[in-house]
């Protein structure tokens, strides 16, 4: 076995015949986009170009990123947390003025003209778009120009004009994209749903009454309450002069599916969702449908994790907007103090789901130990 004094003399040698050492010791600022240094003696990581005192080759290891160093167990270095903090800054004003450039324009700008406004190389804008805002820069655009188009046709105007307004510079190229941008023909949305037929069925599961409706694109509603007719009432009030269509003995299969997945989420939802809603919105319920079943969030949480830190009431109200019930587990977001509060379908109903998945939870967990010997 080697002692522990021939593995520090073999470690000081390895990191004194590595060159990233010669950029820590001349403290070169060229090399900090490279990798960072870590301490061991200290738990601490830090640029090359760190003013710190130099430590002992054999207490030092590289690390190609914060990211490796961080995830080895070290902490950033106050200056390099610093460093961390304005760069998560300036990204974050870099991109809402991408934003902004994106929402003004008539037509989405490319890639390549974004990046080149915000001085970077189209693949680093990328990466930075994607990871503060939840989607890429054509998903925005193609989301902000959906969101125009559905302001345009619920304010009035014609479906020619709201399509130009909207950014599409031809007819065609909406007609294509019309079934993702509205779930069916722009005249039909416009008038409430008009053609549209919609099919639904109202049931009973354990949490009460339950109405399941769908569109040609998939389940567009799963909706939660004690009256039948003020859910039917709620489907209506969402599009008025749709067809609803009472479900036959195949859409029953659809609610059984839906009811089964009610009393048991963990087991997921094998059926197409038709989510649909504002770019933030989209981005909050994708997060939300991320959380495990048995698990909890919070708002300031969910917020964090789309990249919008300061937006926790956008994403109450995102929760707040979803027909999606359980699908898009808007019931496993807590107050911070892990309190239950705020759930569209009644507080009893979300501490009953969430008693529910945490017991799943325990049982898969207690199966598990069990396979494994650790069960006692």
């Amino acid at each position: 076995m080697k002692s522990p004094r021939h593995t520090s003399s073999r470690q000081a040698v390895d990191v004194l015949g590595d060159p990233r050492w010669a950029a820590v010791v001349g403290r070169d600022p060229s090399q900090d986009a490279r990798f960072v240094y870590a301490v061991t003696t200290t738990g601490i990581y830090g640029r090359p170009s760190s003013a710190a005192r130099l430590p002992r080759p054999e207490h030092v290891r590289f690390f190609d990123s914060p990211a490796a160093a961080e995830a080895a167990g070290f902490r950033a270095s106050r200056h390099m947390a610093g460093d961390k903090t304005a760069t998560a800054a300036q990204h974050a004003a870099i991109v809402a003025d991408a934003c902004r450039r994106i929402e003004a324009a008539d037509e989405a700008p490319d890639l390549a003209a974004l990046a080149a406004d915000a001085g970077m190389s189209p693949f680093h804008f990328h990466r930075v778009f994607k990871a503060t805002t939840g989607l890429t820069p054509k998903s925005y655009a193609d989301a902000h120009r959906a969101r125009r188009l559905r302001a345009g046709l619920d304010g009035g105007r014609s479906v020619t004009t709201a399509i130009y307004d909207a950014g599409f510079n031809s007819n065609s190229r909406f007609y294509a994209a019309a079934d993702a941008v509205l779930g069916m023909k722009p005249g039909s949305y416009r008038a409430g749903g008009r053609d549209a037929t919609i099919r639904f069925a109202v049931g009973e599961c354990s949490l009460g009454s339950i109405l399941v409706a769908a569109g040609e694109r998939g389940v567009c509603a799963i909706l939660l309450g004690d009256d039948p007719a003020a859910l039917v009432r709620d489907l209506e009030d969402r599009f008025p002069r749709a067809t609803l269509v009472g479900g036959d003995a195949d859409f029953e299969r659809v609610v059984a599916t839906v009811v089964g997945f009610v009393e048991a989420p963990a087991l997921g939802l094998a059926l197409p969702l038709d989510v649909r809603g504002t770019a933030f919105q989209e981005r909050v319920w994708q997060a939300l449908r991320e959380v495990p079943a048995g698990a909890t969030t919070t708002y300031s949480e969910i917020a964090a994790r789309i990249g919008a830190p300061k937006a926790v009431r956008a994403v109450a109200g995102a929760c707040a907007a979803n027909r999606l019930a359980v699908a898009i587990p808007c019931h496993r977001v807590v107050r911070r103090d892990g309190d239950v509060s705020g759930y569209r379908w009644g507080v009893a109903r979300k501490r009953a789901l969430l008693a529910r998945e945490a017991a799943a939870a325990e049982d898969v967990r207690i199966c598990a130990d069990r396979r494994t010997g650790n069960g006692g």
